[in-house]
């Protein structure tokens, strides 16, 4: 929780790792929405907001997560981003298909994700993960994965 925070206000602690550009607005955001979720219904674990960390050093890179938990069909809905300095390095694709390995160990049945049209790139990293596109709308592609 209290890296969170740190993240939140932009001021890494004493022994937080984080890569130069880490984190950005959309870290921010979503670690935003973890702790006002802790705040009205308490830690959501295992359905929060994860750290993508690099392998080679263990920087913070970026992050991904949940929009709440399951929902009456049992699927999530899921974000992730990844610092622009390590876009194109599949860093998103490896925590992403680690994140549904980690779903389906959990029991959940299904994961939804959008993108804005022109986010080629997150549109190949859901369809990497085995995401497969199921509509879109005047803003957004959607895409599922039932297991």
């Amino acid at each position: 929780m209290d890296e969170a925070e740190r993240v939140v206000a932009g001021e890494p602690g004493p022994g937080d790792r984080w890569a130069p550009g880490y984190p950005d607005a959309f870290d921010v955001k979503g670690v935003s929405s973890y702790l006002a979720t802790c705040s009205i219904s308490g830690d959501p674990t295992p359905f929060g907001t994860y750290e993508i960390r690099r392998g080679s050093d263990g920087y913070a890179i970026g992050g991904l997560g949940f929009n709440g938990p399951p929902d009456a069909e049992d699927t999530v809905t899921v974000g992730y981003s990844v610092i622009a300095s390590e876009h194109g390095n599949g860093y998103a694709t490896e925590a992403l298909r680690g994140l549904l390995a980690h779903l389906r160990a959990l029991g959940v049945r299904g994961v939804k994700g959008d993108t804005d049209h022109g986010n080629l790139a997150s549109q190949r990293v859901m369809a990497a993960a085995g995401m497969r596109q199921v509509g879109e709308d005047d803003r957004l592609r959607y895409y599922a994965l039932r297991f």
